[in-house]
């Protein structure tokens, strides 16, 4: 899970080569040396925001440090890993589903730029920096993309900042917008990302924040309509189909404490939340399931949906 939430402000800073590591000192947060399971953690921002500012407070549970922390990173304080020792109780595949999204966005991301020719991305939700970020597998294939990371956290995007750096040839820029802000998200997208040609939304682990009383769908649809014939758009979703009550409790845990609660939805939820564009094969399935690389291992059962979509050459 990723988080998306707080004050529909927006405010860009382009990043094409210059790292803004000014704004960043060392991180004092005392982590363990390892995650919940022992084994050592496998990476780590090492940075905080030196002056986090009022939005910032250690002893709340944060969604992204949560995430990081099921993850294996090493950028959260006690609440955040009590939270997610919590949601780990009731359902344990939680961090399985946590960390099969990684590799789905590389997937995902490596299809598009290197099947089809995209080279702009929208990434919504970016939670903090973790290996394989969408810039760095878009620009190893075509090192001329262009990235717009967005996330409402101040935390996350000083982060992103510092360390999302960009090829030479390449771009990468920042967005501090909330998703129910779709009119501000295409309008700090367009300064960076040409709206009239093809753009890969990526909406990963970030709807599920998105109660249905803000009409997910509808958020969707609104992107969407501002895209260009031939792009896309990819989601991973929350979701209870494959172990009902142990979700449920997992849910339960987690809006207990963490103030960006979370909903599950099921398959033909998520199948909906495309709107009708058409799915690309294999549809919405199992993040695992979505085109796995035929040398994995087996996957371990993760509580996500996923898919992808195109926006059609012809408008219905």
């Amino acid at each position: 899970m990723q988080p998306t939430s707080g004050d529909a402000t927006t405010a860009t800073a382009t990043v094409c080569q210059d790292s803004a590591v000014g704004a960043i000192a060392q991180s004092d947060s005392a982590e363990p040396p390892s995650d919940h399971s022992g084994r050592p953690q496998s990476w780590m921002s090492g940075l905080r925001p030196a002056d986090p500012g009022p939005r910032f407070d250690p002893s709340v549970p944060h969604p992204a440090r949560v995430y990081a922390f099921w993850l294996g990173g090493k950028d959260h304080y006690p609440a955040d890993r009590k939270a997610a020792e919590d949601v780990i109780r009731s359902r344990p595949q939680v961090v399985e589903g946590a960390r099969a999204t990684r590799p789905f966005l590389a997937r995902v991301v490596r299809y598009l730029a290197g099947e089809h020719g995209i080279r702009q991305f929208l990434d919504i939700g970016t939670g903090l920096p973790a290996p394989d970020n969408t810039h760095e597998v878009a620009q190893r294939i075509a090192p001329n993309c262009r990235i717009v990371y967005v996330d409402t956290d101040p935390l996350v995007l000083v982060h992103a900042r510092a360390l999302l750096t960009s090829t030479d040839q390449g771009c990468c820029d920042y967005l501090d917008a909330d998703l129910r802000d779709t009119p501000a998200i295409v309008a700090g997208a367009a300064r960076t990302l040409d709206l009239a040609q093809p753009v890969a939304v990526l909406l990963l682990a970030i709807l599920h924040f998105i109660p249905d009383a803000d009409d997910p769908a509808r958020i969707v649809a609104t992107l969407t309509r501002a895209l260009a014939p031939g792009s896309f758009v990819a989601i991973t979703q929350l979701t209870g189909d494959f172990a009902p009550s142990q979700v449920t409790a997992g849910i339960a845990a987690y809006n207990t404490v963490v103030p960006a609660g979370v909903v599950a939805r099921t398959h033909s939820q998520v199948t909906a939340l495309f709107g009708g564009l058409p799915l690309v094969a294999p549809g919405v399935v199992p993040v695992t399931e979505w085109r796995p690389s035929p040398t994995s291992a087996s996957p371990c059962p993760a509580d996500l949906y996923a898919g992808l979509a195109r926006v059609p050459r012809t408008r219905m």
